[in-house]
């Protein structure tokens, strides 16, 4: 990842206004630690923070068309750069960077490319022929992108909202799959798939399909100039990443240059389950596993700076960030720059837990499409800042355009959890790769309960997480957070405790709106709550409240639970096996 900053239109030019612009940039550069540029045209500025991942010794940004009339600053992999230079041939390249090809798309096609672009990205391109930009973000918004506007009628953008919060009078969160246009005036939505509409889709689920499509989307994601490694929890997700990473791996490029041991990466607290599930993953694949351990206040004492750098106050999000952040600085301590993690599948496939309460396949289809939507906001904003912390870029193959195209046409009816018929939540991904040739995983890591991260790091990270704010948040405090806090307000002393030291770094209320609240239940969406009245007494984001489903539910609701005869899902099964 690396960090891009854009001030379009501004009237001061002046050398104090590119010593401010420099100065803006630099609070990205943890982002791209390994080059800075800088291109100015008049009014305005394209700065640039480099992550070098593809091409380091010539990829410098901004990068530029022939004659320099087209500049580009990108932060992003586009994977199929090599098949689309093939379609521009009559182009002449700098660079062997992968994002070149942007500006020369532009020359051939004006606005209408984005689309033809496979990858994670958010770009600003400026064309000084007319004084026209674009700006646009990919299609989930796995690559984080703000816009702002200031006073004097400047367009900014940013990769994270600390660069242009200070300078803008109003800014926001830039929406995935879409397009900014100065000649069209406003954004516009370039990602129109068959979901997006949530019409119920009727494709039968094809299992070999399922899984070429994955494996294809792991295989783009190996391209790579650096050394590179896999986050391994020992979940579904980040095992069937791991695995099938390592079984192509010896014919890919990166092997060529790194060899083809793939080195594997897990934290958690001393005893916790991803530790042990991690673990066995590793042994069983055979690969260089590289174990981190924390204590509660390693994580406690790193709040302040997570906040800083994932820019929420959202407590789940804050919880799973934390371990993801100190791993990721271990990480970076080893060489490595580049991993690839398994976030998206629990969206698409609807493996949260509170998905065994989806009353009908059309409601579990309208929540999958709500979570994807939104997951920008959530799991891609954590993934992608965690790491870019420190230096290290994400790359999630579950979000692949094409995986998420065939998994969103599966007739959700295979996707619903159904005991009495064996399926679990996330069958359909367990059932594709249920190879009884050439095993995947072992039976029983391949039908591993779900465990959200911040679960999966040690049940007591998020015990500690609550103590600890339960002595820095009064009862008095919580009850007049209503006034202090009119916006979103904090419900629980967690939440107080978080959006107090959010504000501390970012006082302005359109950096509060970018946040989004409501409530939930084992991370769902506000409207999947009503999927069970006794939810409502327990809204708390983890794993374990979806009541009665997960191993570890809070027993205490539990039991209150089964005294006012709510349905009881003790039938379901208790495990992964």
């Amino acid at each position: 990842m690396c960090g891009i900053l854009a001030v379009l239109g501004c009237i001061d030019n002046s050398q104090a206004k590119r010593s401010r612009i420099i100065e803006l940039s630099r609070r990205l550069r943890h982002r791209g630690p390994d080059w800075s540029g800088l291109h100015c045209y008049e009014d305005c500025y394209l700065a640039h923070e480099r992550l070098a991942i593809i091409d380091p010794t010539s990829g410098d940004q901004p990068l530029y068309n022939e004659d320099k009339t087209v500049a580009v600053t990108v932060n992003g992999e586009i994977y199929n750069h090599k098949i689309l230079r093939e379609k521009l041939k009559s182009h002449q390249f700098r660079t062997g960077s992968d994002c070149e090809v942007i500006a020369h798309l532009y020359e051939e096609h004006g606005e209408e490319f984005i689309d033809m672009l496979d990858g994670m990205f958010a770009f600003v391109l400026l064309d000084t022929r007319d004084k026209s930009f674009i700006a646009a973000r990919d299609a989930i918004g796995i690559t984080p992108l703000y816009i702002g506007w200031g006073l004097d009628g400047s367009v900014w953008f940013a990769s994270e909202m600390k660069a242009l919060s200070d300078d803008c009078e109003q800014f926001m969160s830039f929406p995935p799959g879409h397009i900014y246009s100065s000649k069209q005036g406003g954004l516009r939505r370039w990602y129109n798939p068959p979901w997006y509409s949530e019409q119920v889709p009727s494709t039968p689920f094809d299992p070999l399909v399922l899984r070429n499509a994955f494996e294809k989307a792991v295989v783009k994601r190996l391209m790579t100039d650096v050394p590179f490694g896999v986050l391994l929890s020992g979940g579904l997700d980040s095992s069937l990443v791991a695995a099938v990473a390592l079984r192509h791996l010896e014919k890919s490029e990166a092997a060529r240059q790194w060899g083809s041991q793939l080195h594997t990466f897990c934290i958690g607290l001393q005893g916790s389950p991803d530790l042990k599930a991690g673990r066995e993953v590793a042994d069983y694949l055979g690969t260089r596993h590289h174990e981190f351990q924390f204590t509660v206040q390693d994580g406690i004492d790193a709040i302040e700076e997570v906040i800083y750098h994932i820019e929420t106050y959202d407590v789940t999000t804050i919880r799973a960030s934390t371990p993801m952040f100190l791993m990721s600085r271990k990480i970076k301590s080893l060489g490595v720059k580049m991993v690839l993690s398994g976030e998206g599948s629990d969206e698409i496939l609807g493996g949260y837990l509170y998905f065994h309460k989806a009353p009908n396949k059309k409601e579990f289809h309208e929540e999958t499409c709500r979570k994807i939507k939104a997951l920008h906001q959530f799991d891609c904003l954590r993934a992608n800042k965690s790491t870019s912390a420190w230096g290290v870029e994400a790359r999630v193959p579950f979000l692949d355009k094409e995986f998420l195209n065939v998994a969103m046409s599966i007739d959700p009816e295979w996707k619903m959890i159904k005991p009495d018929l064996g399926r679990i939540e996330k069958w359909v991904l367990r059932n594709a790769f249920d190879d009884e040739q050439r095993p995947y995983l072992p039976k029983h890591i391949l039908y591993r309960q779900k465990e959200q991260f911040s679960d999966g790091v040690g049940y007591s990270w998020i015990d500690g997480l609550k103590d600890h704010a339960n002595k820095h948040v009064s009862d008095t405090m919580l009850s007049n957070a209503s006034f202090v806090f009119p916006d979103n307000t904090p419900l629980t002393k967690e939440a107080y405790y978080y959006r107090t030291i959010f504000e501390k770094f970012f006082p302005k209320s359109a950096a509060r709106a970018t946040v989004p609240g409501g409530p939930s239940i084992a991370c769902s969406t506000a409207k999947a709550v009503e999927w069970d009245a006794t939810w409502s007494k327990n809204l708390d984001p983890s794993g374990r409240a979806a009541l009665g489903v997960h191993v570890a539910a809070y027993e205490e609701e539990k039991a209150a639970a089964a005294k006012v005869g709510s349905d009881s899902v003790d039938s379901l099964p208790k495990n992964g096996i």
